[in-house]
């Protein structure tokens, strides 16, 4: 095997640095208050014949408090992480392929999608869940674990109405591939990532590599799209953050429409953080809609026109003197929400309130 082809995984300890030193004894003590008991499947023994499924791991987090992040990577600028071996404490207690199971947090969009009968209303519900796939990731700032080649993970919600499986399809490079499908008939949602980890001083970025495809069997409708780049910040010093960048652009083979989404960078001041942009077009290329808001709260859609005219507005008012809207509405992007485009919202606690946006958190 030559050095191009050599691949590494986690290890336990540090050999270059002693700081990690006596923090070991103290998570494991503390671990040991937390409910071990042996489950099925991650889920406690069924109870009247009701499955529950755990809320919490069984083993809390290590600190990452007690030793030199810049002891291990002082020495990894701009090489790729995957070919580097990292301490155990940068991971948290899940591998990659269970991790890609919360890209069906929000299925409810893709159900919603199916029932719609206008082919851009379904756009925008595709657009809020490729949106909401990455929303997981607000404040995820632990790396998982590399599975091992050929090993798959299964997930069936019945709750959600999907079942899951996925698979580690290649070691080096890492490629993981899943497959989902509805229960009654209704999608298919399918896809590998490729993710490719660079270190940049201050910073490791993640470029998630590789398609995903949602199919709507009931409109035989095929979308595709991938992933923004993420970035974890100050990995040295400071708290660490997350950041998605990049665009993403969501086709729909089908009827030649297109959702092109523009995630923006924090910037200096952080006034773009977590803001995200973009619009709807049909096959001619003439815009529809606009979608904006942020990757951690919402997705709003509104038609250009009116977009237009009230970012135009909003750059001559003074924002102290801008009343909130409705109660439990979110003022997002400093446009006032009663201003846009009616409707009616999908909240988690399934409220209605006339102003178009779509959750994803």
């Amino acid at each position: 095997m030559n050095n191009d082809d050599e691949f590494y995984d986690a290890v336990t300890g540090l050999d270059s640095d002693e700081s990690y030193e006596g923090a070991s004894e103290a998570s494991f003590k503390d671990a040991g208050v937390y409910d071990v008991t042996p489950r099925s499947n991650g889920s406690t023994s069924p109870e009247n014949g009701i499955r529950k499924r755990r809320t919490t791991l069984p083993a809390p987090m290590f600190s990452r408090n007690n030793f030199s992040v810049w002891g291990i990577l002082k020495k990894c600028i701009g090489l790729e992480l995957s070919k580097i071996t990292m301490p155990i404490v940068f991971n948290e207690p899940l591998s990659f392929l269970q991790r890609i199971t919360e890209y069906m947090e929000h299925t409810y969009l893709i159900n919603k999608a199916c029932l719609l009968s206008d082919s851009i209303e379904r756009m925008q519900a595709v657009a809020a869940f490729a949106v909401s796939a990455v929303a997981s990731q607000w404040d995820r700032t632990g790396k998982p674990f590399n599975p091992l080649l050929g090993e798959t993970y299964e997930l069936t919600r019945e709750d959600q109405g999907y079942r899951l499986i996925s698979e580690q399809v290649s070691h080096h490079p890492p490629v993981s591939a899943f497959h989902a499908e509805s229960l009654v008939g209704d999608f298919v949602f399918h896809g590998s990532i490729y993710p490719k980890l660079k270190f940049w001083g201050k910073s490791v970025e993640a470029e998630p590599k590789g398609t995903i495809t949602l199919e709507l069997l009931k409109h035989g409708e095929v979308y595709t799209w991938t992933n923004p780049f993420c970035c974890v910040h100050n990995v040295i010093l400071g708290k660490l953050w997350i950041e998605q960048y990049g665009t993403v652009e969501i086709l729909n083979h089908s009827t030649g429409d297109k959702c092109v989404l523009n995630f923006k960078p924090c910037g200096m001041f952080g006034k773009e953080l977590h803001r995200v942009e973009g619009y709807i077009q049909d096959k001619s290329k003439k815009k529809l809609c606009v979608i904006y808001g942020k990757w951690t709260e919402c997705m709003w859609s509104v038609d250009p026109q009116t977009y237009e005219s009230n970012k135009k507005a909003e750059k001559k008012a003074d924002s102290k003197k801008q009343k909130s809207p409705a109660q439990g509405c979110r003022n997002v992007g400093g446009f006032l929400p009663n201003q846009l485009l009616g409707g009616y919202r999908y909240g988690v606690c399934g409220s209605f309130c006339f102003h178009s946006l779509f959750f994803i958190v």
